[in-house]
């Protein structure tokens, strides 16, 4: 465990207005993304998929990392350079997601577990040797009657805890992600105790396996309501609890919090993270780590067509830009409208 390492990557990772590209999509969820813009997903359209966002001019302004699946990582740029070295010489740190995705708990309805733990510990030595320097995990919490169980909340807090603690030996920053998903018709009350739940179920397993929360960060949904719900909080809601919830359960050591989007739309992801970022004396720097509120608009512009690299690499650009900006504090809705 190379603790000035881990202190350097952590630190780089929550830099002043850079986030986290969630990149890490697996292939059945890009055949998902790439059936809405008519684009087919071969092994060959996803590294040049890839390829266009990580080669976009400039961004490494606002990107401090990237999380890369199990191929990504295996693969080369177009002029031969593997990807992590590709991120690297731009000043961008390589990451790797480690989980094996997830799977019913046993008597538990409606509730799931993630897997991957079995050989964990030399996939993140191969992972460390390919050049990743911090893993992402992924435990989901669905809001539904009588759900999250306290079953539920405990195997994901212990599963996160034996992956980070084993990142941590491996010298790779762990990054955690308990999201608990938007889907369903629940409150933003609701969503908050759940949230509040969740992270402290999560940081007393952590702590129970001795992980250092001084080199570990945090990827969190925000507290919203579910999308089904009648009434929907409003930013400066969505900013209050999310920060307070934050605040009851995530220790002052931690180096910094991420957010994911979680299928808000792309300016609400950005609305939300500004309102939060611009809060006074928060113990942590807060910033993004998003997949489909960064990548939209570059997906709709190159549905799979050569020609159109340079208007996806634009939209992303612009997106990254803007959550950069949030990220600060700094972001204005008249930008968007300028930018169209």
């Amino acid at each position: 465990m190379d603790k000035q390492l881990l202190s350097r990557t952590a630190a780089a990772m929550v830099a002043r207005g850079k986030g986290i590209l969630a990149a890490d999509e697996s292939s059945g969820t890009c055949e998902t993304r790439f059936k809405t813009v008519r684009a087919d997903c071969t092994e060959q359209n996803r590294r040049a998929y890839r390829g266009l966002l990580f080669g976009t001019p400039g961004v490494e302004q606002f990107l401090s990392g990237v999380i890369l699946f199990d191929e990504t990582i295996r693969q080369k740029s177009d002029d031969g350079t593997p990807f992590p070295q590709y991120l690297a010489k731009k000043g961008i740190i390589p990451g790797i997601k480690v989980d094996k995705g997830v799977v019913d708990i046993p008597l538990s309805p409606g509730e799931k577990i993630t897997e991957g733990l079995d050989g964990l510990s030399k996939r993140l030595e191969e992972y460390f040797q390919m050049g990743a320097r911090f893993a992402k995990w992924r435990a989901v919490i669905t809001i539904g009657e009588a759900i999250p169980t306290h079953t539920c909340l405990y195997a994901n807090a212990h599963a996160l805890a034996r992956y980070a603690a084993a990142c941590q030996a491996a010298s790779i920053v762990p990054m955690i992600e308990p999201e608990v998903l938007l889907n369903g018709s629940h409150t933003i009350e609701r969503c908050e105790e759940v949230t509040e739940a969740c992270l402290r179920a999560t940081y007393a397993a952590l702590a129970a396996h001795n992980v250092s929360f001084e080199h570990l960060i945090l990827k969190t949904s925000m507290v919203v309501s579910g999308k089904e719900c009648p009434r929907q909080a409003g930013v400066d809601e969505v900013a209050e609890r999310t920060v307070r919830a934050l605040k009851r359960t995530v220790p002052a050591a931690q180096p910094g919090v991420v957010f994911l989007s979680g299928g808000q739309s792309d300016v609400a992801a950005t609305a939300h993270l500004n309102a939060m970022a611009a809060m006074k004396n928060l113990p942590w720097p807060l910033t993004f780590s998003y997949s489909r509120a960064l990548q939209n608009p570059a997906l709709a512009a190159w549905r799979g067509q050569p020609g159109n690299v340079g208007a996806a690499q634009s939209a992303f650009h612009h997106r990254a830009q803007m959550n950069g900006l949030a990220a600060q504090g700094k972001w204005k809705p008249e930008l968007e409208k300028q930018a169209a």
